[in-house]
């Protein structure tokens, strides 16, 4: 029954910057731990960045300096701030959402990094 929205995705020159947003409703978002996974074609899902409900956060080494994952729990969203990006950043990226009840993905968001 849950359903994640993911936006921000685009294309985007070497160096700029997008922000992700992935909204969910219900009480469980609360309980929830939220994260981000990316996939490039050919390559396995990896993690990226991840929140907890506490609000404790770790990243991927690749991506740490450059990308925040932050959440709004009156929203019920979580953000991916990303700055500096590089081509190595394409990727379609997921918002993955881990509650109590169960987990659940989002659509995936293209992310186009090119000059």
């Amino acid at each position: 029954q849950v359903q994640l929205v993911e936006s921000g995705g685009g294309l985007v020159q070497p160096g700029g910057s997008l922000r992700l947003s992935c909204a969910a409703s219900g009480s469980i978002f609360r309980l929830s731990t939220v994260a981000w996974y990316r996939q490039a074609p050919g390559k396995q899902r990896d993690l990226v960045a991840r929140v907890t409900n506490s609000g404790s956060t770790n990243y991927a080494d690749s991506v740490k300096g450059r990308f925040t994952i932050s959440r709004d729990n009156a929203k019920e969203t979580v953000y991916l701030q990303m700055s500096s990006l590089k081509p190595e950043d394409t990727a379609v990226y997921y918002c993955n959402l881990i509650s109590p009840w169960g987990d659940y993905w989002g659509q995936g968001t293209q992310v186009t990094v090119s000059s």
